[in-house]
């Protein structure tokens, strides 16, 4: 059976239909292209033809095309010698269809936001060298544009795809029934319009499910072939959070477009919105249940695990909440976001260094448990202590904790964090050899006071205590060290 999408893929970008002005300004990016040699994005919800634009442009321009997948081809050095080779150099059998641009080659490389969480093997980084250092047009694809690095968006020019209109969709699937020779009752392809609304793939998939066998189409045959459509990550959150059974929770997961492991961390940053007591605790249960699975799956590459996964972060925690909840709630996209900016890589080294662990560790399991722990700033002593103790500015602690960086909450942190540094410095320098004065400086005289049997001198009742005394003396006092924090 051949398929529609295919079949009826337009061949040139005259023929991409529903992005008049999108359309327009790809075409002046590529006829263009020698005088910036910039790279460009193409982004836009799946299903609106960013693609087949791509493809039906080279064909406007007489170019090859190398087309690759991100998410398929995420390391370093397949990125460079595949994108970077094809961007570099001309092609050995030049142009199809004889244009003048001969041994251009247009590089399509798909799912680019699907890279941004490959830290540990340089994806992303590879991807904006090349972009960077290109000899070849470059077309990027991606579903959220704010999903790159901004390093990567930085580097291209940016073209956004918007959902098609229903108005925009009948045209063509009046046309593809005419080529295939089936019947239709305008009302059909209205409301096959109407139900996929935006989307023009899955109105085209619909139209061949609805009439492909009898070639006569109908608005019953459409009513009963209405099929679960993709499903948003923001109606996933109010299906798990607020509205559905366990058991429809878990098919609503499986329609999102969105890996468990991501899932995960879009119901842990948006939970607290809406669970508190008993149904928090339980939902994190469930959470870290589907951590456990998701540690398996990244250990043994069996991605049969997912399933496991899937079913407590959308069954178990829908099966945390006492009934249903109305109202509207504004959810946050994932604070701690896997990425290659700086701040992030920054905050990662710290406390890999901090706590004597891998890189990796950090990343996906230490930073996503203090974040947690100071979602918000909140407490705010615990997030000072976080601070002070892994040395973080105001760029860090807005990533850890998800509250703005240039806000007088985070600012205020810094700086209550810096003086707990300060502080903790001046009543350990003793151990360093000496005792920290008054203006800031060791009096190294005062070690001569320190007894044989490792006691010091208080001097400020002149009394020697242990060692042993200071501690407890220390934990009396209710002021925990830096290194209690961890």
């Amino acid at each position: 059976m051949t398929d529609w999408t295919e079949k009826y893929r337009p061949s040139t970008l005259s023929a991409v239909r529903g992005n008049d002005k999108a359309r327009d300004a790809l075409a002046e990016w590529a006829k263009t292209w020698d005088d910036h040699r910039e790279a460009v994005v193409v982004h836009g919800s799946p299903g609106v033809g960013k693609t087949s634009a791509a493809h039906a442009l080279a064909t406007d321009m007489g170019w090859e095309t190398v087309e690759l997948n991100a998410s398929d081809q995420r390391t370093a050095d397949v990125i460079e010698r595949f994108a970077g080779r094809a961007a570099q150099n001309a092609t050995l059998v030049g142009s199809v269809g004889g244009g003048d641009d001969d041994g251009r080659q247009l590089v399509i490389l798909d799912e680019a936001d699907n890279i941004h969480g490959n830290y540990d093997r340089g994806g992303a980084s590879a991807v904006t060298r090349v972009v960077k250092d290109a000899g070849q047009p470059i077309v990027l694809i991606a579903n959220d544009y704010y999903d790159m690095g901004r390093g990567l968006r930085n580097a291209c020019r940016e073209i956004e795809f918007r959902d098609v209109s229903a108005r925009s969709i009948v045209p063509v699937l009046r046309d593809i029934c005419r080529r295939e020779d089936v019947e239709f009752e305008a009302d059909a392809l209205d409301r096959i319009a109407e139900i996929n609304d935006g989307d023009l793939r899955s109105a085209v998939n619909d139209l061949q499910a609805a009439a492909e066998d009898d070639r006569r189409l109908t608005v019953d045959d459409v009513v009963t072939s209405d099929r679960d459509r993709s499903l948003g990550v923001f109606p996933f959150l109010d299906a798990v959070l607020k509205e559905e059974s366990p058991e429809e929770a878990i098919g609503s997961a499986y329609r999102v477009d969105e890996t468990p492991d991501d899932l995960t961390k879009w119901i842990a940053e948006n939970v607290t919105k809406v669970y508190d007591g008993a149904e928090l605790a339980r939902a994190y249960d469930h959470l870290a249940n589907a951590d456990r699975w998701l540690g398996r799956v990244r250990a043994s590459q069996e991605y049969g695990y997912w399933r496991y996964a899937t079913d407590a972060l959308a069954g178990g925690v829908a099966a945390s909440r006492d009934g249903s909840k109305g109202g509207w709630t504004r959810f946050n996209r994932p604070q701690f976001w896997p990425s290659s900016d700086s701040t992030a890589d920054e905050v990662v080294r710290k406390v890999a260094e901090n706590g004597g662990f891998s890189m990796a560790t950090a990343r996906r399991e230490v930073i996503p448990f203090l974040a947690a722990m100071t979602h918000h700033c909140k407490p705010r002593e615990l997030t000072v202590a976080m601070a002070a103790y892994y040395g973080l500015d105001e760029a860090a602690v807005s990533f850890v904790t998800g509250s703005g960086e240039t806000t007088n909450k985070v600012e205020s942190i810094v700086a209550d964090a810096e003086e707990l540094r300060e502080a903790e410095m001046e009543e350990h320098s003793g151990a360093f050899g000496g005792a920290v004065t008054t203006d800031g400086t060791v009096d190294t005289e005062a070690d001569a006071d320190a007894a044989d049997d490792g006691s010091v001198v208080d001097e400020a009742d002149g009394e020697t205590a242990t060692a042993d005394s200071d501690t407890e003396a220390d934990a009396d006092d209710g002021q925990s060290g830096l290194s209690d924090f961890m």
